[in-house]
């Protein structure tokens, strides 16, 4: 009956992925993937070149700043020399492309490391700090603005417009200092902000780079429950602020979703409420959301220094800072390019879960 009413069920995941499997789509889907990533270098090579004549544009000398405000100018000259400064700008980009070629990202003078082990060292951290809170934000913000919208101009609607104005008006590091100064100095609930664990425990063995899965990994309940401890205030903190666009777009898209011409011919049809809203409208209203929490991932890894500064989190985003005040160019250079990475990387994700949530959309044939 759902067929000649013209509601077609959706397929479920199982059987998409099962119906994808054959050589033919499976060969289509890989060579649209190369196409995809190969369609990203000519990105990358301008993000390289704009990071690296800004980083040059920067105020300060980093030879005067590394050589000590008592140098005299020989021994900044010699700083420079040193630091390669002294070559013109073309030269110093031809021997940095040449580097970046040999997966080599340079040594920050700030840590005295190579770039790429900082990176490796800090990006697990602001990953797992990210996640968190997005899945946190998800769990409330998904099932809130489905209810919004099913429930429109009722209390439930109106709650979400407040979470959601609350959010977006709230700067984190106020909200930040605020859940610190409730849980932690007044009911003494939480841990001393002061990192990813309190200073009586040992940092599990690296494995992901992510405290909570590595003691795991290795058995260790008891620095996991203290990860967790650490992890829930700063997390907390970035979920309220990344709540804001998740739900109102969920809203959103539900409220579009109900109000289509097949919705009403699924409900003619005579199928329950609850498979219109969860089934039909809520799988159609996927598309936006999962846009939404890409765009919401990628520019709260990069920007979420002032969690991180307050809390303070071993992160990318307050690596970069501490590199921008110092006129780190190597460091600078290092977290643009990651940052480039992880977006063309989230893109390709994303790409492929629309294939997914609708089979209509074929990445194969893009």
């Amino acid at each position: 009956m759902n067929d000649r009413l013209g509601v077609r069920p959706k397929m479920g995941l199982l059987t998409r992925l099962r119906s994808d499997a054959g050589p033919g789509n499976l060969q289509r889907t890989l060579t649209a993937i190369g196409l995809r990533i190969a369609q990203t270098l000519p990105v990358l090579i301008g993000v390289v070149l704009i990071s690296f004549v800004l980083t040059r544009a920067l105020p300060g000398d980093p030879a005067a700043y590394f050589a000590g405000v008592l140098a005299d100018e020989a021994s900044i000259a010699e700083t420079r020399e040193r630091l390669g400064l002294d070559r013109s700008v073309f030269e110093q980009l031809l021997l940095y492309a040449g580097d970046l070629l040999r997966g080599d990202l340079g040594v920050s003078l700030n840590t005295g490391q190579p770039v790429l082990t900082d990176l490796a060292e800090r990006l697990p951290a602001s990953l797992e700090l990210t996640l968190t809170a997005l899945i946190i934000s998800c769990l409330i913000a998904v099932p809130l603005g489905v209810w919004a919208a099913v429930k429109q101009g009722s209390w439930v609607d109106h709650l979400c417009r407040v979470l959601v104005t609350a959010g977006v008006s709230l700067p984190t590091f106020f909200t930040g200092i605020l859940l610190i100064y409730i849980f932690y100095y007044v009911l003494g609930w939480a841990p001393s902000p002061l990192g990813r664990l309190d200073f009586i425990y040992l940092s599990p063995p690296h494995v992901t780079g992510f405290y909570l899965i590595d003691s795991l990994i290795a058995g260790d309940t008891e620095t996991f429950f203290a990860a967790a401890r650490q992890l829930a205030l700063p997390a907390i903190t970035l979920a309220l602020f990344t709540l804001a666009p998740i739900a109102r777009m969920t809203r959103a898209a539900m409220l579009s979703a109900l109000s289509s011409d097949y919705i009403r011919t699924a409900r003619a049809a005579g199928l329950t409420p609850r498979t219109v809203r969860y089934r039909y409208a809520f799988g159609n209203a996927l598309l936006p959301v999962v846009t939404t929490l890409g765009m919401v991932f990628s520019f709260v890894l990069g920007a979420n220094v002032l969690v991180e500064k307050v809390f303070a989190w071993p992160g990318i985003g307050s690596y970069a800072v501490e590199a921008l005040v110092a006129s780190d160019y190597a460091a600078v250079q290092g977290f643009v390019l990651a940052m480039a990475v992880l977006f063309v990387l989230l893109n390709l994700v994303i790409d492929l879960s629309y294939a997914l949530i609708d089979p209509r959309i074929g990445f194969g044939a893009k």
